[in-house]
Protein backbone atom coordinates (compact mmCIF):
# COMPACT_ATOMS: atom_id res chain seq x y z
CA UNK A 1 0.00 0.00 0.00
CA UNK A 2 1.02 3.68 -0.46
CA UNK A 3 2.11 5.76 2.15
CA UNK A 4 0.00 8.36 2.99
CA UNK A 5 1.40 11.74 1.94
CA UNK A 6 -0.36 13.85 5.21
CA UNK A 7 0.77 14.00 8.34
CA UNK A 8 -2.69 14.96 9.54
CA UNK A 9 -5.91 14.65 8.63
CA UNK A 10 -6.34 15.73 5.50
CA UNK A 11 -8.32 14.34 2.01
CA UNK A 12 -6.16 12.43 -0.34
CA UNK A 13 -6.78 12.00 -4.28
CA UNK A 14 -5.82 9.78 -6.21
CA UNK A 15 -6.31 9.18 -9.66
CA UNK A 16 -5.98 5.70 -11.47
CA UNK A 17 -6.28 4.61 -14.87
CA UNK A 18 -7.47 1.30 -15.69
CA UNK A 19 -8.28 2.37 -19.59
CA UNK A 20 -5.26 1.11 -20.87
CA UNK A 21 -5.99 -1.59 -23.36
CA UNK A 22 -3.58 -4.10 -24.81
CA UNK A 23 -2.73 -2.85 -28.39
CA UNK A 24 -4.45 -4.52 -31.84
CA UNK A 25 -2.20 -6.72 -33.66
CA UNK A 26 -2.12 -5.58 -37.05
CA UNK A 27 -2.39 -7.14 -40.39
CA UNK A 28 -0.55 -10.31 -40.74
CA UNK A 29 2.86 -10.25 -42.46
CA UNK A 30 4.38 -12.99 -44.74
CA UNK A 31 7.88 -13.70 -45.02
CA UNK A 32 9.55 -14.88 -48.60
CA UNK A 33 12.64 -15.67 -50.13
CA UNK A 34 13.52 -16.13 -53.76
CA UNK A 35 14.57 -15.72 -57.22
CA UNK A 36 13.51 -12.61 -58.92
CA UNK A 37 14.63 -10.45 -62.17
CA UNK A 38 15.13 -7.25 -60.89
CA UNK A 39 15.40 -5.53 -57.58
CA UNK A 40 17.31 -4.34 -54.01
CA UNK A 41 18.88 -8.12 -53.02
CA UNK A 42 20.06 -9.57 -49.19
CA UNK A 43 17.48 -6.50 -47.89
CA UNK A 44 13.79 -5.95 -46.23
CA UNK A 45 11.47 -5.11 -48.81
CA UNK A 46 7.99 -4.71 -48.41
CA UNK A 47 4.93 -5.08 -50.98
CA UNK A 48 1.38 -4.82 -50.72
CA UNK A 49 0.39 -6.41 -54.19
CA UNK A 50 1.10 -7.20 -57.19
CA UNK A 51 1.69 -4.48 -59.48
CA UNK A 52 4.13 -3.30 -56.23
CA UNK A 53 5.92 -6.60 -56.76
CA UNK A 54 6.50 -6.53 -60.29
CA UNK A 55 7.48 -2.72 -59.59
CA UNK A 56 9.97 -3.19 -57.02
CA UNK A 57 11.20 -6.65 -58.36
CA UNK A 58 10.32 -7.07 -62.21
CA UNK A 59 8.26 -9.36 -64.42
CA UNK A 60 9.17 -12.79 -63.69
CA UNK A 61 11.26 -15.15 -66.62
CA UNK A 62 10.64 -18.67 -66.84
CA UNK A 63 13.70 -19.29 -64.53
CA UNK A 64 11.93 -17.44 -61.30
CA UNK A 65 8.40 -17.35 -61.98
CA UNK A 66 7.43 -20.13 -59.30
CA UNK A 67 9.10 -17.54 -56.90
CA UNK A 68 7.54 -14.36 -58.16
CA UNK A 69 3.72 -16.47 -58.41
CA UNK A 70 4.63 -18.00 -55.31
CA UNK A 71 4.79 -14.03 -53.80
CA UNK A 72 2.25 -13.26 -56.04
CA UNK A 73 -0.20 -15.58 -54.63
CA UNK A 74 0.22 -14.99 -50.94
CA UNK A 75 -0.61 -10.71 -52.15
CA UNK A 76 -4.22 -12.25 -53.15
CA UNK A 77 -4.84 -12.54 -49.54
CA UNK A 78 -3.26 -10.08 -47.71
CA UNK A 79 -1.84 -6.68 -48.21
CA UNK A 80 1.80 -7.44 -46.29
CA UNK A 81 4.44 -9.57 -47.57
CA UNK A 82 8.15 -8.59 -46.69
CA UNK A 83 10.35 -10.28 -49.68
CA UNK A 84 14.15 -10.91 -49.47
CA UNK A 85 15.37 -11.46 -53.24
CA UNK A 86 18.56 -13.60 -53.29
CA UNK A 87 21.30 -13.80 -55.50
CA UNK A 88 22.26 -17.09 -57.68
CA UNK A 89 26.37 -17.73 -58.43
CA UNK A 90 27.37 -15.42 -61.60
CA UNK A 91 24.78 -12.93 -60.68
CA UNK A 92 26.11 -9.33 -62.02
CA UNK A 93 24.59 -5.82 -62.68
CA UNK A 94 24.95 -4.88 -66.50
CA UNK A 95 27.90 -1.57 -66.70
CA UNK A 96 29.15 -0.07 -69.20
CA UNK A 97 31.63 -1.83 -71.25
CA UNK A 98 34.67 0.68 -71.23
CA UNK A 99 35.05 0.07 -67.53
CA UNK A 100 38.59 -1.71 -67.01
CA UNK A 101 37.02 -4.67 -64.18
CA UNK A 102 34.80 -7.65 -64.44
CA UNK A 103 31.38 -7.27 -64.06
CA UNK A 104 30.16 -5.75 -61.02
CA UNK A 105 27.66 -7.31 -58.19
CA UNK A 106 25.79 -4.53 -56.25
CA UNK A 107 23.27 -6.09 -54.37
CA UNK A 108 22.18 -2.97 -52.59
CA UNK A 109 22.32 0.76 -51.46
CA UNK A 110 24.23 0.18 -48.89
CA UNK A 111 26.81 -2.28 -51.02
CA UNK A 112 26.94 0.79 -53.51
CA UNK A 113 27.90 3.11 -50.97
CA UNK A 114 30.79 0.24 -49.99
CA UNK A 115 31.82 -0.01 -53.35
CA UNK A 116 31.46 3.50 -55.13
CA UNK A 117 35.71 4.35 -54.69
CA UNK A 118 36.39 1.15 -56.23
CA UNK A 119 34.19 1.17 -59.08
CA UNK A 120 35.13 4.77 -59.81
CA UNK A 121 38.66 3.80 -59.72
CA UNK A 122 38.21 1.02 -62.28
CA UNK A 123 36.68 3.54 -64.61
CA UNK A 124 32.91 2.61 -64.54
CA UNK A 125 30.28 5.36 -65.13
CA UNK A 126 26.87 3.83 -65.48
CA UNK A 127 26.20 0.81 -63.83
CA UNK A 128 22.27 -1.25 -63.97
CA UNK A 129 21.10 -1.06 -60.66
CA UNK A 130 20.53 -4.18 -59.57
CA UNK A 131 21.69 -7.68 -60.74
CA UNK A 132 20.26 -9.34 -63.57
CA UNK A 133 19.40 -9.38 -67.59
CA UNK A 134 16.94 -6.74 -67.17
CA UNK A 135 19.89 -4.24 -67.25
CA UNK A 136 21.86 -5.21 -70.51
CA UNK A 137 18.58 -3.45 -71.90
CA UNK A 138 19.38 0.02 -70.46
CA UNK A 139 20.81 2.97 -72.26
CA UNK A 140 21.89 6.02 -70.39
CA UNK A 141 22.15 9.44 -72.43
CA UNK A 142 23.53 12.65 -71.83
CA UNK A 143 22.92 16.03 -73.07
CA UNK A 144 25.00 19.36 -72.19
CA UNK A 145 24.48 22.63 -73.33
CA UNK A 146 25.17 22.41 -77.17
CA UNK A 147 23.59 20.03 -79.42
CA UNK A 148 20.16 19.76 -77.81
CA UNK A 149 18.05 20.35 -81.04
CA UNK A 150 18.95 17.70 -82.60
CA UNK A 151 19.33 15.07 -79.48
CA UNK A 152 16.61 12.27 -79.81
CA UNK A 153 15.08 12.88 -76.61
CA UNK A 154 14.94 16.40 -76.43
CA UNK A 155 11.07 16.15 -76.50
CA UNK A 156 11.28 14.75 -72.87
CA UNK A 157 12.38 18.50 -72.05
CA UNK A 158 11.45 21.22 -71.67
CA UNK A 159 14.26 23.63 -72.85
CA UNK A 160 18.25 23.15 -73.40
CA UNK A 161 20.56 22.55 -70.54
CA UNK A 162 22.37 25.46 -69.47
CA UNK A 163 26.26 25.59 -69.02
CA UNK A 164 27.41 23.26 -66.15
CA UNK A 165 24.74 21.47 -66.56
CA UNK A 166 23.00 18.33 -68.02
CA UNK A 167 20.06 16.45 -69.09
CA UNK A 168 20.16 12.92 -68.66
CA UNK A 169 17.46 9.96 -69.45
CA UNK A 170 17.52 6.28 -68.94
CA UNK A 171 16.00 4.15 -72.38
CA UNK A 172 14.97 0.61 -72.34
CA UNK A 173 16.64 -0.27 -75.73
CA UNK A 174 15.29 -3.77 -76.20
CA UNK A 175 11.81 -3.18 -73.97
CA UNK A 176 12.86 -5.85 -71.97
CA UNK A 177 11.84 -3.61 -68.83
CA UNK A 178 9.12 -1.79 -70.04
CA UNK A 179 7.67 -4.15 -73.06
CA UNK A 180 8.59 -1.90 -75.76
CA UNK A 181 11.96 -0.79 -77.46
CA UNK A 182 12.74 2.35 -77.03
CA UNK A 183 10.88 3.72 -74.36
CA UNK A 184 12.50 6.58 -71.94
CA UNK A 185 11.94 4.79 -68.47
CA UNK A 186 13.12 8.59 -66.02
CA UNK A 187 14.23 11.56 -67.07
CA UNK A 188 16.38 13.87 -64.97
CA UNK A 189 16.24 17.72 -66.24
CA UNK A 190 18.91 20.68 -65.51
CA UNK A 191 21.02 18.33 -63.35
CA UNK A 192 24.20 20.68 -62.44
CA UNK A 193 27.66 19.26 -62.64
CA UNK A 194 29.08 20.84 -59.83
CA UNK A 195 29.38 18.63 -56.44
CA UNK A 196 28.39 21.98 -54.20
CA UNK A 197 24.73 22.60 -56.72
CA UNK A 198 21.75 23.35 -54.42
CA UNK A 199 18.01 23.50 -55.26
CA UNK A 200 16.48 26.20 -53.54
CA UNK A 201 15.39 24.08 -50.77
CA UNK A 202 18.73 23.57 -49.95
CA UNK A 203 18.77 20.01 -51.63
CA UNK A 204 21.52 18.57 -54.00
CA UNK A 205 21.34 19.35 -57.32
CA UNK A 206 24.48 17.52 -58.32
CA UNK A 207 23.79 14.82 -61.00
CA UNK A 208 25.07 11.85 -59.15
CA UNK A 209 23.74 12.23 -56.15
CA UNK A 210 20.30 13.02 -57.34
CA UNK A 211 20.54 9.99 -59.62
CA UNK A 212 21.89 7.68 -57.19
CA UNK A 213 19.01 9.34 -55.11
CA UNK A 214 16.62 8.56 -57.28
CA UNK A 215 17.07 6.69 -60.65
CA UNK A 216 15.38 3.13 -60.13
CA UNK A 217 17.43 2.10 -63.05
CA UNK A 218 21.29 2.75 -62.59
CA UNK A 219 24.00 4.11 -60.60
CA UNK A 220 26.16 7.12 -61.57
CA UNK A 221 29.42 6.16 -60.72
CA UNK A 222 31.88 8.80 -62.69
CA UNK A 223 29.54 12.03 -63.11
CA UNK A 224 28.97 12.72 -66.76
CA UNK A 225 29.80 16.47 -67.88
CA UNK A 226 29.41 16.02 -71.56
CA UNK A 227 26.97 14.59 -74.16
CA UNK A 228 27.16 10.94 -74.03
CA UNK A 229 25.22 7.71 -74.95
CA UNK A 230 26.09 5.00 -73.17
CA UNK A 231 24.89 0.96 -73.12
CA UNK A 232 24.86 -1.54 -70.50
CA UNK A 233 25.76 -4.47 -70.85
CA UNK A 234 26.34 -8.18 -69.05
CA UNK A 235 23.76 -8.17 -67.03
CA UNK A 236 23.47 -11.75 -65.40
CA UNK A 237 20.32 -13.45 -63.20
CA UNK A 238 22.81 -15.73 -61.72
CA UNK A 239 21.98 -19.53 -61.19
CA UNK A 240 19.42 -21.46 -59.22
CA UNK A 241 19.05 -20.55 -55.55
CA UNK A 242 20.34 -23.24 -53.43
CA UNK A 243 20.03 -23.75 -49.37
CA UNK A 244 22.90 -21.55 -48.86
CA UNK A 245 21.11 -18.69 -50.29
CA UNK A 246 17.67 -19.86 -48.84
CA UNK A 247 18.76 -19.50 -45.12
CA UNK A 248 20.60 -16.49 -46.13
CA UNK A 249 18.02 -14.42 -46.81
CA UNK A 250 15.96 -15.96 -44.13
CA UNK A 251 18.39 -15.03 -41.45
CA UNK A 252 17.02 -11.65 -42.12
CA UNK A 253 13.90 -12.30 -40.36
CA UNK A 254 15.68 -13.80 -37.12
CA UNK A 255 15.26 -10.36 -35.27
CA UNK A 256 12.01 -9.58 -34.01
CA UNK A 257 13.09 -6.21 -33.14
CA UNK A 258 13.84 -5.85 -36.96
CA UNK A 259 10.72 -7.05 -38.44
CA UNK A 260 7.05 -8.31 -37.78
CA UNK A 261 6.14 -11.56 -39.22
CA UNK A 262 3.33 -13.58 -38.90
CA UNK A 263 4.75 -16.63 -41.72
CA UNK A 264 8.08 -17.84 -42.54
CA UNK A 265 6.70 -19.15 -45.98
CA UNK A 266 9.48 -22.02 -47.28
CA UNK A 267 10.18 -22.47 -50.87
CA UNK A 268 9.14 -25.62 -53.24
CA UNK A 269 12.68 -27.50 -53.53
CA UNK A 270 13.18 -30.21 -56.10
CA UNK A 271 15.61 -32.16 -53.46
CA UNK A 272 13.94 -33.74 -50.26
CA UNK A 273 17.41 -32.74 -48.08
CA UNK A 274 17.31 -29.25 -49.41
CA UNK A 275 13.66 -29.29 -48.22
CA UNK A 276 14.30 -30.90 -45.07
CA UNK A 277 17.00 -28.29 -44.27
CA UNK A 278 15.28 -24.85 -45.31
CA UNK A 279 11.88 -26.24 -43.58
CA UNK A 280 13.90 -26.61 -39.85
CA UNK A 281 15.86 -23.87 -40.13
CA UNK A 282 12.32 -21.41 -40.63
CA UNK A 283 10.62 -24.01 -37.75
CA UNK A 284 14.22 -23.01 -35.52
CA UNK A 285 13.45 -19.30 -36.55
CA UNK A 286 9.80 -19.30 -35.85
CA UNK A 287 9.97 -21.50 -32.42
CA UNK A 288 13.11 -20.98 -31.30
CA UNK A 289 14.13 -17.39 -32.38
CA UNK A 290 11.07 -15.26 -32.36
CA UNK A 291 8.30 -17.31 -30.75
CA UNK A 292 5.75 -15.44 -32.88
CA UNK A 293 4.92 -16.54 -36.09
CA UNK A 294 4.84 -19.92 -37.46
CA UNK A 295 6.77 -21.68 -40.53
CA UNK A 296 4.62 -23.00 -43.53
CA UNK A 297 5.68 -25.36 -46.27
CA UNK A 298 4.27 -27.78 -48.67
CA UNK A 299 6.09 -31.77 -49.88
CA UNK A 300 9.42 -31.06 -52.02
CA UNK A 301 8.41 -30.66 -55.88
CA UNK A 302 9.72 -34.14 -56.99
CA UNK A 303 7.03 -35.98 -54.65
CA UNK A 304 4.27 -33.48 -56.06
CA UNK A 305 5.11 -32.58 -59.23
CA UNK A 306 5.48 -34.98 -62.68
CA UNK A 307 4.96 -37.62 -60.13
CA UNK A 308 1.20 -39.79 -60.83
CA UNK A 309 0.78 -42.11 -58.38
CA UNK A 310 3.86 -42.02 -55.94
CA UNK A 311 2.76 -38.52 -54.49
CA UNK A 312 1.03 -39.56 -50.89
CA UNK A 313 4.21 -42.33 -50.51
CA UNK A 314 6.97 -39.99 -51.44
CA UNK A 315 5.31 -37.17 -49.78
CA UNK A 316 4.98 -39.20 -46.33
CA UNK A 317 8.98 -40.21 -46.71
CA UNK A 318 10.42 -36.34 -47.50
CA UNK A 319 8.42 -34.81 -44.52
CA UNK A 320 9.79 -37.32 -41.92
CA UNK A 321 12.36 -35.27 -40.85
CA UNK A 322 10.61 -32.15 -40.89
CA UNK A 323 10.80 -31.45 -37.51
CA UNK A 324 7.86 -32.03 -35.38
CA UNK A 325 6.80 -28.58 -34.08
CA UNK A 326 3.45 -26.82 -33.34
CA UNK A 327 5.15 -23.99 -35.63
CA UNK A 328 5.25 -25.84 -38.30
CA UNK A 329 2.59 -26.07 -40.87
CA UNK A 330 2.19 -28.21 -43.64
CA UNK A 331 0.05 -28.77 -46.60
CA UNK A 332 -0.19 -31.76 -49.04
CA UNK A 333 -0.63 -30.34 -52.63
CA UNK A 334 1.04 -27.76 -55.17
CA UNK A 335 -0.82 -25.33 -57.35
CA UNK A 336 -1.37 -25.23 -60.71
CA UNK A 337 -1.85 -21.31 -62.41
CA UNK A 338 -1.29 -19.51 -65.31
CA UNK A 339 1.47 -17.52 -65.61
CA UNK A 340 0.62 -14.30 -67.74
CA UNK A 341 3.85 -13.02 -68.16
CA UNK A 342 5.02 -16.31 -70.09
CA UNK A 343 1.85 -17.32 -70.67
CA UNK A 344 2.47 -20.37 -69.68
CA UNK A 345 1.13 -22.84 -67.35
CA UNK A 346 3.17 -23.40 -64.22
CA UNK A 347 3.44 -25.36 -61.04
CA UNK A 348 3.59 -23.45 -57.23
CA UNK A 349 4.07 -24.63 -53.92
CA UNK A 350 0.48 -24.06 -52.12
CA UNK A 351 2.62 -22.81 -48.86
CA UNK A 352 2.54 -19.38 -49.93
CA UNK A 353 -1.52 -19.59 -50.57
CA UNK A 354 -1.86 -21.43 -47.32
CA UNK A 355 -0.40 -18.77 -45.60
CA UNK A 356 -2.29 -16.30 -47.25
CA UNK A 357 -5.64 -17.96 -46.08
CA UNK A 358 -4.34 -18.20 -42.71
CA UNK A 359 -3.62 -14.33 -42.73
CA UNK A 360 -6.66 -13.50 -44.14
CA UNK A 361 -9.05 -15.80 -42.11
CA UNK A 362 -6.83 -13.72 -39.21
CA UNK A 363 -8.67 -10.15 -41.16
CA UNK A 364 -11.84 -11.80 -41.79
CA UNK A 365 -12.50 -13.40 -38.77
CA UNK A 366 -9.82 -13.78 -35.80
CA UNK A 367 -6.36 -15.96 -35.40
CA UNK A 368 -7.98 -18.47 -33.78
CA UNK A 369 -10.76 -19.41 -36.27
CA UNK A 370 -9.65 -22.70 -38.02
CA UNK A 371 -8.45 -21.10 -41.66
CA UNK A 372 -9.85 -24.53 -43.59
CA UNK A 373 -12.84 -25.58 -45.00
CA UNK A 374 -15.30 -24.39 -47.61
CA UNK A 375 -15.90 -21.10 -45.03
CA UNK A 376 -12.49 -20.31 -45.06
CA UNK A 377 -10.15 -22.37 -46.65
CA UNK A 378 -10.66 -21.45 -50.37
CA UNK A 379 -7.86 -21.19 -52.53
CA UNK A 380 -8.05 -18.37 -54.95
CA UNK A 381 -7.07 -18.34 -58.67
CA UNK A 382 -5.93 -21.49 -59.09
CA UNK A 383 -6.29 -23.48 -62.43
CA UNK A 384 -6.68 -27.42 -61.03
CA UNK A 385 -4.38 -28.95 -58.11
CA UNK A 386 -1.25 -30.87 -59.66
CA UNK A 387 -2.77 -33.93 -57.77
CA UNK A 388 -6.26 -34.83 -56.75
CA UNK A 389 -6.11 -36.73 -52.96
CA UNK A 390 -8.77 -39.37 -52.39
CA UNK A 391 -10.51 -39.92 -48.91
CA UNK A 392 -7.70 -42.54 -48.52
CA UNK A 393 -4.79 -40.36 -49.44
CA UNK A 394 -6.21 -37.70 -47.53
CA UNK A 395 -6.72 -39.96 -44.57
CA UNK A 396 -2.88 -41.24 -44.49
CA UNK A 397 -1.80 -37.70 -45.34
CA UNK A 398 -3.46 -35.84 -42.31
CA UNK A 399 -2.36 -39.17 -39.78
CA UNK A 400 1.13 -37.63 -41.18
CA UNK A 401 0.49 -34.26 -39.44
CA UNK A 402 0.22 -33.42 -43.63
CA UNK A 403 -2.92 -30.88 -44.09
CA UNK A 404 -4.39 -32.16 -47.54
CA UNK A 405 -6.52 -29.46 -49.81
CA UNK A 406 -9.25 -31.25 -51.79
CA UNK A 407 -11.42 -30.00 -54.74
CA UNK A 408 -14.87 -30.48 -53.62
CA UNK A 409 -17.26 -30.34 -56.13
CA UNK A 410 -19.44 -27.45 -56.21
CA UNK A 411 -16.97 -25.59 -53.49
CA UNK A 412 -13.64 -25.25 -55.36
CA UNK A 413 -10.19 -26.21 -53.63
CA UNK A 414 -9.94 -25.95 -50.16
CA UNK A 415 -7.55 -26.76 -47.64
CA UNK A 416 -8.85 -29.88 -45.68
CA UNK A 417 -7.28 -30.02 -42.37
CA UNK A 418 -5.82 -27.90 -39.49
CA UNK A 419 -3.19 -29.14 -38.39
CA UNK A 420 0.15 -28.19 -36.91
CA UNK A 421 2.64 -30.87 -37.38
CA UNK A 422 3.07 -31.63 -33.67
CA UNK A 423 3.59 -35.17 -33.11
CA UNK A 424 1.60 -35.70 -29.80
CA UNK A 425 -1.81 -34.88 -28.66
CA UNK A 426 -1.94 -31.28 -27.44
CA UNK A 427 -4.54 -27.86 -27.83
CA UNK A 428 -1.63 -26.86 -29.88
CA UNK A 429 -1.83 -29.46 -32.73
CA UNK A 430 -4.36 -27.32 -34.38
CA UNK A 431 -3.39 -24.26 -36.27
CA UNK A 432 -6.65 -22.21 -34.54
CA UNK A 433 -5.05 -22.77 -31.18
CA UNK A 434 -1.40 -22.09 -32.18
CA UNK A 435 -2.34 -19.11 -33.92
CA UNK A 436 -4.20 -18.12 -31.17
CA UNK A 437 -1.52 -18.25 -28.73
CA UNK A 438 0.85 -15.93 -31.07
CA UNK A 439 -2.07 -13.46 -31.26
CA UNK A 440 -2.56 -13.37 -27.50
CA UNK A 441 0.92 -13.58 -26.47
CA UNK A 442 2.18 -10.86 -29.00
CA UNK A 443 -0.29 -8.46 -28.01
CA UNK A 444 0.44 -9.31 -24.33
CA UNK A 445 4.02 -8.92 -24.15
CA UNK A 446 3.16 -5.79 -25.85
CA UNK A 447 0.98 -4.25 -23.16
CA UNK A 448 3.56 -5.69 -20.61
CA UNK A 449 6.22 -2.92 -22.40
CA UNK A 450 4.02 -0.25 -19.80
CA UNK A 451 4.96 -1.94 -16.45
CA UNK A 452 8.92 -1.99 -16.79
CA UNK A 453 10.46 0.19 -14.85
CA UNK A 454 7.43 0.73 -12.42
CA UNK A 455 7.29 -0.50 -9.29
CA UNK A 456 6.33 -4.09 -8.75
CA UNK A 457 3.61 -3.38 -5.92
CA UNK A 458 0.15 -3.85 -5.53
CA UNK A 459 -1.49 -1.21 -7.44
CA UNK A 460 1.30 -2.05 -10.51
CA UNK A 461 -0.10 -5.64 -10.05
CA UNK A 462 -3.73 -4.57 -10.40
CA UNK A 463 -3.42 -2.33 -13.29
CA UNK A 464 -2.30 -4.86 -15.59
CA UNK A 465 -4.35 -7.56 -14.61
CA UNK A 466 -7.06 -5.24 -15.48
CA UNK A 467 -5.48 -4.48 -19.00
CA UNK A 468 -4.86 -8.50 -19.33
CA UNK A 469 -8.26 -9.51 -18.06
CA UNK A 470 -10.21 -6.79 -20.48
CA UNK A 471 -8.40 -8.22 -23.32
CA UNK A 472 -9.07 -11.66 -22.57
CA UNK A 473 -12.57 -11.13 -21.55
CA UNK A 474 -12.91 -9.67 -25.52
CA UNK A 475 -11.29 -12.82 -26.71
CA UNK A 476 -13.67 -15.00 -24.54
CA UNK A 477 -16.88 -12.96 -26.65
CA UNK A 478 -15.31 -13.40 -29.95
CA UNK A 479 -14.98 -17.31 -28.88
CA UNK A 480 -11.38 -17.73 -29.44
CA UNK A 481 -11.23 -18.67 -25.69
CA UNK A 482 -13.77 -20.47 -23.45
CA UNK A 483 -12.54 -19.24 -19.91
CA UNK A 484 -9.23 -17.57 -18.58
CA UNK A 485 -7.41 -16.79 -15.31
CA UNK A 486 -5.06 -13.71 -14.77
CA UNK A 487 -2.65 -14.54 -11.79
CA UNK A 488 -0.98 -11.85 -11.11
CA UNK A 489 -0.21 -11.13 -7.14
CA UNK A 490 1.99 -11.97 -3.92
CA UNK A 491 1.65 -15.40 -4.26
CA UNK A 492 3.77 -15.52 -7.72
CA UNK A 493 5.40 -11.71 -7.26
CA UNK A 494 7.18 -13.03 -3.61
CA UNK A 495 9.99 -11.16 -2.43
CA UNK A 496 12.83 -12.88 -3.87
CA UNK A 497 11.16 -11.62 -6.91
CA UNK A 498 10.34 -8.14 -6.52
CA UNK A 499 14.28 -8.37 -5.00
CA UNK A 500 15.34 -9.72 -8.53
CA UNK A 501 14.13 -6.91 -10.44
CA UNK A 502 11.53 -9.12 -12.11
CA UNK A 503 7.55 -9.37 -12.54
CA UNK A 504 5.74 -12.49 -13.23
CA UNK A 505 1.99 -13.08 -14.18
CA UNK A 506 0.76 -16.74 -15.37
CA UNK A 507 -2.39 -16.06 -17.99
CA UNK A 508 -4.36 -19.40 -17.91
CA UNK A 509 -6.60 -20.48 -20.57
CA UNK A 510 -8.51 -22.50 -21.93
CA UNK A 511 -8.66 -22.62 -25.64
CA UNK A 512 -11.71 -22.76 -27.69
CA UNK A 513 -11.23 -26.63 -30.66
CA UNK A 514 -12.18 -26.67 -33.67
CA UNK A 515 -14.37 -29.47 -35.17
CA UNK A 516 -12.37 -31.94 -37.48
CA UNK A 517 -15.14 -34.56 -37.24
CA UNK A 518 -18.87 -34.93 -37.07
CA UNK A 519 -20.91 -38.21 -36.42
CA UNK A 520 -25.02 -37.88 -37.65
CA UNK A 521 -27.19 -40.36 -35.95
CA UNK A 522 -30.76 -40.90 -37.94
CA UNK A 523 -32.67 -42.78 -35.63
CA UNK A 524 -35.75 -44.50 -36.67
CA UNK A 525 -38.04 -44.74 -33.53
CA UNK A 526 -41.55 -46.91 -33.92
CA UNK A 527 -44.59 -45.47 -33.76
CA UNK A 528 -45.96 -44.86 -30.38
CA UNK A 529 -42.59 -44.77 -28.63
CA UNK A 530 -42.05 -40.89 -27.30
CA UNK A 531 -38.73 -39.91 -27.96
CA UNK A 532 -37.94 -38.53 -24.45
CA UNK A 533 -37.82 -42.99 -24.18
CA UNK A 534 -35.01 -43.14 -26.64
CA UNK A 535 -33.14 -39.66 -26.40
CA UNK A 536 -29.34 -40.74 -25.45
CA UNK A 537 -29.58 -44.40 -25.62
CA UNK A 538 -29.48 -44.67 -29.19
CA UNK A 539 -26.31 -47.18 -30.11
CA UNK A 540 -25.08 -47.62 -33.79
Amino acid sequence: MAVNPSASPAVVVREVDLTSVVPAVTTPAGAYVGSFSWGPAQELTLVSNETGLVSTFGSPSTTNNIDFHSAAYYLRYSNDLYVVRELGTSAANAYDSDAASAAPLIKNETDFDNQASALESDGHTWIGKYAGTLGSSIKVSVMADSGFGSWTYADNFDAAPASGEIHVAVIDSDGDISGTAGTVLETFPFLSTSATAKNADGSSNYSKTVINDQSKYVWSVTPATAAANVSLANGHNGGALGTAQYLTGFDKFEDTNTVTVDFLIAPGMSSSSDQTTVVNDLVATAGSLRKDCVAVTSPNRAAVVNNAGSEVTDIGTGIASFTRSSYLIVDGNYLKVYDKYNDTYIHIPAASSTAGIMAASSVNAAPWFSPAGTRRGQYLGVTSLTYNANKSNRDTLYKAGVNPIANIPGEGIVLYGDKTHLSRPSAFDRINVRRLFLSIERSIAEAAKSVIFEFNDEFTRAEFSGIVEAFLREIQGARGITDFRVVCDETNNTAAVIDANEFVASIFVKPARSINYVTLNFVAVRTGVEFSEVVGNETI
